[in-house]
């Protein structure tokens, strides 16, 4: 489990940095400053939780349920929050807004946050 939790945090972590340079150059002559700032939230959380995916893989064994449970809501948060965020920007600067990715976004913050939460939890259970 510690090895496919720091792939996977590798592979967002590469791929935030080469959305952040697109949306920092190629997306900047297409979105207005909203649309931008909204791809950069989008970037910043994929890299933040791709980090503590790195820093939860080599520190913690992911043995428990508990502990894998948080794994994959940091993993499925990051994707719903992250990805559903540039859906919408790139959608909509394309006067084709995708509106059912609207309420995936909270969906993936929100498994965030459980991630956070079973976090404070497995480290009270060290």
């Amino acid at each position: 489990m510690s090895q496919f939790t720091l792939l996977f945090a590798s592979i967002l972590g590469g791929l935030a940095v080469i959305f952040g340079a697109f949306g920092a150059h190629a997306l900047k002559k297409i979105l207005n400053e909203d649309q931008l700032k909204s791809f950069e939230t989008g970037v910043k959380y994929q890299l933040y939780h791709a980090i503590v995916l790195l820093v939860i893989g080599f520190n913690l064994s992911l043995d428990t349920t508990l502990e894998k449970y948080m794994v994959y809501s940091f993993m499925i948060g990051i994707i719903l929050f992250s990805f559903s965020i540039y859906g919408l920007v790139i959608s909509s600067a394309n006067n084709k807004k995708l509106k059912f990715l609207g309420p995936i976004t909270p969906l993936g913050g929100l498994l965030l946050v459980c991630g956070w939460i079973l976090l404070c939890f497995s480290i009270l259970n060290l």
